[in-house]
Parts: structure tokens; C-alpha cells; sequence
């Protein structure tokens, strides 16, 4: 008994200690960047938000983070193919793209009751619930300060000449990430890396960032995602494109299926759309794709041109079937039931008309 006590005892400190240290583990990246916090801080992305923009020749990259966790500062570093702009982006960017996206509602009518329908709803309550340029191979081509954000545009030549950077302005580089950065090192991409805290003094990251623009010279719609598989738990994409044609990944590079969510044709882009758009007609593909296992991340994405077949997603209400009110499911059970009732009687009758007629009958010869 005590070695089996024993043994749920080390389990149950096992679990705890796996627990902690996931809190204390810092998450390195996030979609198609890499988040680095400070030493000892941790910061997370669980999900990542972008708008890409592409005509063929520029591609324009909105990101939008809800970050988590106690880090007060932190770098993010994004490859590009080409040298890039870096702007503020539009915080009403998003919520436009979510109004064009909105699923077209629809009423379904069921028969029998469900959870929610009499006899099966329930009172539940009122509902209430739950830099300096470093030494060696790297350069640094542009630097401005953008509200929170301090942007440094970077060339490198080696791995390691973005983690003399990111020393040299007090954070701490991981070694996984030198490998990850190998590829755009060897095909002479560059790289945006931010500096970003809060705008009041020792306050955390947390919530919803400002969001960053940025605009690059790609003859491919590209988006960099291969610095993710250096994320420690599962992440989510959600890629609004904005191009000539509905666009589509070539491939899961080691997630879910992409899932097309929206597409369609938006005929006079207004407000922040218009914006990155322009005002001319412009096709929007929403997608969205988990990451259960980021580590299978094996490339970035290159989305290509298919079909424009429009598609909305539908939101069905579900809304019991009745006729002035009273279910017809009920109606249906009480007609039935009167109809059986009426036919027994009926037959109980017959056959007491047949039994007198049968008593007075005589034998046949």
C-alpha cells in the first residue's frame, strides 16, 4: 500500500511540475514570426491574425496579435523576401474583413424537440457564466519608432547575426531559432525585427496589439510561417487575402487542412479595405488552419490562384417547427393518439353489433 502511495504521489508531483513549467517556459513563436521575450519573462501567441495584400508585384502583410503573459517587453523578428516598408497598420481593418465575412443567417426548422424546446427547456439562471547595427554580418538598413513598436529593418549573413542583434538590445535568443532562420539566410531574405512594450511604464504585454504593416516586392504570394514550428503549443492562423483571384495554399506545410471560410468578391472596397486594397474590385479568401503540432511545420506558405466559386459559410437558427404557436410535433402526437382512440372505440362498437346477430343464429343442417 505504501509503494502505491508512494507511486501516485511522485505522478501527482510529476504533473505538477510539468505544469509549471509550462508557465515558466517562454513561447519563442508565433505564426509567421518569432516572439523572443526578455530574460525570465515568457509571452504567448495562441492565435495570429493577418490581411495580405498582393497584385502581382508588392505584397502588404496587416498582423494583428493577442499575446499573453507576464513579459514587459519582447523582439519579434519576421523574414521578408525583400527589402520593407513598416508601418501602423489600421485597427479597423479587421473588424471590416469581419463584417464583408459574416456568415449568411438562416432559419431551420426541426420537428421534434431538442435541448432548449418544451418539455426539454430548463431554467438555468440568469445566464450568467464563466539597436545599434551588431558586429560581423549584420546591417541595419532602416530604424524608426512606430507608437510602442521601436522597427529595425536588418540584413544578416550567417544565423547568428540576428542573435548579435537581439543581445546587443538586451534579449535573449534562443538556439533553436539560429537553425530555423538557416533557409532565409541561405536564399538572402531580410528581416523585420521589433522591439515592443507597453506605452505605461513596467505594464505587461497582454491582449490585443497595435497592428503592424508591412509592405515587400514579391513576384509570389508568400507568407513566412516557418519560424512557427519553433512554437511550443498548437496554433491557429487566420489569413485574410486580398488578391486578383481567390488564392489557396499549395499545401498544409504540416498543419490541419486549410479551411476556406470565405470567398468571394468584394466590388467597391470601402474604409480600411479600401485602404489596402484600393478602391477597384478586389477578391477576398478568409482561411483558417490549425497547428496541433507546430513542430511539423516544414515551409512557408505560397498560396496560388484557383477557381473564384463564391463561398459564405451559413449560420443556421434552429427553431422548432409549430403552427399558432403550439409545436407541431405535439399536434402530430395528439392526433395520432385521437385517432387510435376513435378507432378502437369504433371497432370496440362493431363488434358488440356482431355479437347478438351471432347468439341467435342456429346451426346450419
Amino acid at each position: 500500500m505504501r509503494g502505491t502511495h508512494g507511486r501516485i504521489l511522485t505522478t501527482v508531483i510529476a504533473l505538477l511540475a510539468l505544469q509549471l513549467g509550462s508557465l515558466v517556459a517562454p513561447a519563442y513563436a508565433c505564426g509567421c514570426g518569432a516572439m523572443i521575450p526578455s530574460r525570465a519573462e515568457r509571452i504567448g501567441v495562441d492565435r495570429e491574425e493577418s490581411a495580405v495584400r498582393w497584385d502581382g508585384r508588392t505584397e502588404t502583410v496587416v498582423m494583428r496579435f493577442d499575446v499573453h503573459g507576464n513579459a514587459r517587453r519582447a523582439a519579434w523578428i519576421m523574414p521578408v523576401p525583400h527589402r520593407a516598408d513598416v508601418t501602423l497598420g489600421d485597427p479597423a481593418l479587421f473588424d471590416a474583413l469581419d463584417r464583408l465575412t459574416t456568415p449568411e443567417q438562416r432559419d431551420r426548422f426541426h420537428f421534434w424537440p431538442r435541448e432548449g424546446d418544451w418539455p426539454f427547456d430548463h431554467d438555468h439562471g440568469d445566464g450568467a457564466g464563466a539597436a545599434p547595427p551588431g558586429a560581423g554580418g549584420v546591417g541595419v538598413v532602416g530604424r524608426e519608432r512606430l507608437g510602442p513598436f521601436d522597427v529595425a529593418r536588418l540584413t544578416a549573413t550567417d544565423p547568428d547575426a540576428l542573435g548579435d542583434w537581439l543581445r546587443a538590445n538586451g534579449f535573449e535568443l534562443p538556439e533553436r531559432l539560429t537553425g530555423a532562420l538557416r533557409p532565409y539566410v541561405e536564399r538572402a531574405w531580410e528581416y523585420v525585427a521589433v522591439r515592443l512594450a507597453p506605452q505605461e511604464s513596467g505594464a505587461t504585454l497582454r491582449g490585443e496589439l497595435t497592428p503592424l504593416r508591412i509592405t515587400f516586392a514579391s513576384d509570389e504570394l508568400v507568407y513566412p510561417m516557418r519560424l512557427s514550428r519553433l512554437a511550443r503549443t498548437p496554433q491557429t492562423l487566420g489569413l485574410y487575402v486580398l488578391a486578383d483571384h481567390r488564392m489557396e495554399p499549395r499545401s498544409p506545410i504540416g498543419g490541419d487542412r486549410p479551411e476556406v471560410t470565405f470567398a468571394g468578391r468584394i466590388d467597391r472596397p470601402e474604409g480600411a479595405v479600401a485602404d489596402l486594397a484600393g478602391a477597384r474590385p478586389v477578391h477576398l479568401t478568409v482561411l483558417e488552419q490549425r497547428f496541433p503540432h507546430p513542430d511539423r511545420i516544414d515551409d512557408d506558405h505560397h498560396l496560388r490562384a484557383v477557381a473564384d466559386v463564391p463561398y459564405r459559410e451559413i449560420a443556421y437558427t434552429e427553431i422548432l417547427l409549430t403552427v399558432g404557436g403550439v409545436p407541431v410535433w405535439l399536434l402530430t402526437v395528439a392526433g395520432g393518439t385521437l385517432l387510435a382512440t376513435v378507432a378502437a372505440l369504433l371497432a370496440v362498437r362493431a363488434t358488440r353489433r356482431r355479437a347478438p346477430d351471432d347468439a341467435g343464429a342456429l346451426p346450419a343442417p
